[in-house]
């Protein structure tokens, strides 16, 4: 069953009801939502897999059998009783049966507490410190009832995940995770351009709502699909091609869902989407830990604890945080660059350090890492450039993180060890939406597609750069900088500085169009006055 547009409206209808209902933190909503469709579907899940462990001879213990102490004697059907049948827990027992302030006590003091009992035990950690928020009996009952509607069970784990995406999109419109949530086309990208392979690690160090480890799973999937195991799909008004991976075989299938993606993050709410997000996904032995890699380090014991490779991941996706300070004394040696407490410049030391032998990175930046003359800037550079293999910078559209940031970004594609010799900038004026203060129209032009086909050809494409005809206007938004004149511009990743001047016939533009242009560089000029302004901020070295 497709993500129909009657599931898109039963969605916005609960995102409606709770507004309406005093509930207008679109971001808690989506927690409480996120717990809801798991107590629906974890019963299904736990069905299925009674039914595979007769069917294989495995043994397989329900989650639900046995008995569970009541926290809360109201819950109880008399005084003398202290249990119940954990068979009660199942959504079909609750769900279904009750309303008002008994399914509020119910569901607060028992269900989520039951889940958070048995936790880790069976890869439920965002569980830990759930705590129901919709404690208003009306919208609590109406909620279940919608959630209910949904038909969950039907759905398959496509579906699902569009459904939560549709949830999360709701919080970017009413501008509350923002700083979290990247622009799903945007991560497709990213991902195209960094091409993760089945067997290779995959890891976002801030990890928000899982955008990047979703978009690595479907890239890969479809790469393994045939001709017939495709399909089109959409999503926020754009089609993309989806693939079902018939062509991995049970061991790759394994390997993807249990030892391929992995993440951190530092709100406890973003752990818990992100798993969600992922479990819909059919991704639910991922972990998405608690964690702020600027701050701890993890010897090998830790990293063996954890189940995480030792020896650093094979591909790196990420948009971190940026625009933010540390606190010095609280930096950990590992990430540390010059005196800088810059977020933007940590993170990426820390990527550098934790990829493998030969592994790629894809990092969303903003364009103040790229020509910020610091010392920590120029050294990060520096090791960018000279101890790694630097293949391009992608410069996205002004407003393409809108309604929630301006701030102008880049995208920055690496790999691990070597010494760069050339570098391809890639210049996007359109990204298929309309660049406006909501940023959600789609329109037909985008520059991505024809870009990543490029950057996919950048050994053919560099020798046609050498070979160009100097005398002659270059029109491609796409163009490169040899190693040693970057080095001679304090190792400027710009885009700009390297863009060959456009010798065009002489032409005579509407002055309309004229004044759109100066308004557009006017923009340009501010942002960098802000990049500077900011940077007066770092300390001295």
């Amino acid at each position: 069953m497709p993500f129909t547009p009657e599931m898109r409206r039963k969605v916005d209808q609960i995102r409606d009801y709770l507004y309406g209902g005093g509930y207008p933190d679109p971001l808690s909503n989506a927690e409480q939502l996120s717990f809801l469709f798991f107590f629906y579907m974890i019963e299904g899940i736990d069905a299925a897999n009674i039914r595979q462990s007769k069917a294989t001879n495995r043994e397989y213990s329900s989650i639900y059998s046995g008995d569970w102490k009541i926290k809360n004697p109201l819950n109880a059907p008399d005084e003398n009783t202290k249990t119940i049948a954990r068979s009660r827990m199942r959504w079909s027992s609750w769900g279904n049966a009750l309303s008002g302030e008994q399914l509020v006590t119910f569901v607060r003091d028992e269900v989520f507490p039951f889940f958070a009992e048995i936790g880790d035990s069976f890869g439920m950690s965002f569980m830990a410190n759930a705590r129901l928020a919709i404690d208003d009996p009306t919208v609590l009952s109406q909620v279940v009832t919608l959630v209910n509607e949904l038909q969950l069970e039907l759905a398959d784990p496509d579906t699902k995940g569009d459904l939560f995406e549709h949830v999360l999109r709701q919080i970017k419109q009413a501008g509350e995770l923002g700083q979290f949530r990247t622009p799903r086309h945007v991560i497709r990208s990213i991902v195209d351009l960094v091409d993760p392979q089945i067997g290779q690690t995959v890891y976002d160090p801030a990890a928000g709502t899982a955008g990047f480890l979703v978009a690595a799973f479907e890239h890969i999937r479809l790469a393994n699909s045939s001709e017939n195991g495709r399909e089109v799909s959409e999503l926020e008004g754009k089609n993309f091609e989806r693939g079902f991976g018939d062509k991995l075989n049970d061991r790759q299938w394994q390997k993807l869902r249990s030892a391929t993606f992995y993440g951190n993050d530092v709100d406890p709410k973003m752990v818990s989407l992100a798993t969600m997000n992922l479990s819909l996904r059919g991704l639910p032995d991922v972990r998405i830990h608690k964690r702020n890699v600027l701050t701890t380090s993890l010897n090998q014991q830790d990293k063996a604890e954890r189940n995480l490779p030792l020896d650093g991941f094979d591909i790196i996706l990420a948009n971190p945080p940026f625009s933010g300070r540390l606190d010095r004394d609280r930096i950990v040696d590992d990430v540390r660059i010059g005196k800088s407490t810059a977020t933007e410049l940590l993170f990426i030391k820390y990527m550098i350090d934790n990829l493998a032998d030969g592994g790629r990175c894809g990092v969303v930046v903003p364009e103040g890492v790229l020509f910020g003359s610091t010392g920590a800037h120029k050294e990060l550079r520096r090791i960018l450039m000279q101890n790694n293999r630097v293949e391009a910078v992608l410069s996205l559209p002004g407003g393409v993180f809108q309604p929630y940031s301006g701030v102008k970004t880049s995208v920055l594609v690496f790999a691990q060890g070597g010494k760069t010799e050339q570098v391809m900038f890639l210049h996007a004026d359109n990204d298929g939406y309309k660049l406006d203060s909501n940023h959600e129209q789609p329109i037909d032009a985008d520059d991505l597609p024809e870009l990543i086909d490029a950057y996919r050809a950048r050994v053919a494409q560099w020798d046609v750069w050498q070979a160009r005809d100097m005398d002659q206007p270059w029109t491609e938004k796409w163009w490169f900088a040899s190693a040693d004149a970057i080095e001679a511009e304090d190792w400027s990743l710009s885009a700009s500085r390297y863009r060959p001047e456009t010798r065009l016939a002489e032409k005579h533009d509407k002055p309309e169009d004229l004044l759109n242009e100066l308004r557009e560089d006017v923009k340009d000029i501010l942002k960098v006055i802000d990049t500077l302004a900011n940077q007066l901020l770092e300390p001295v070295e």
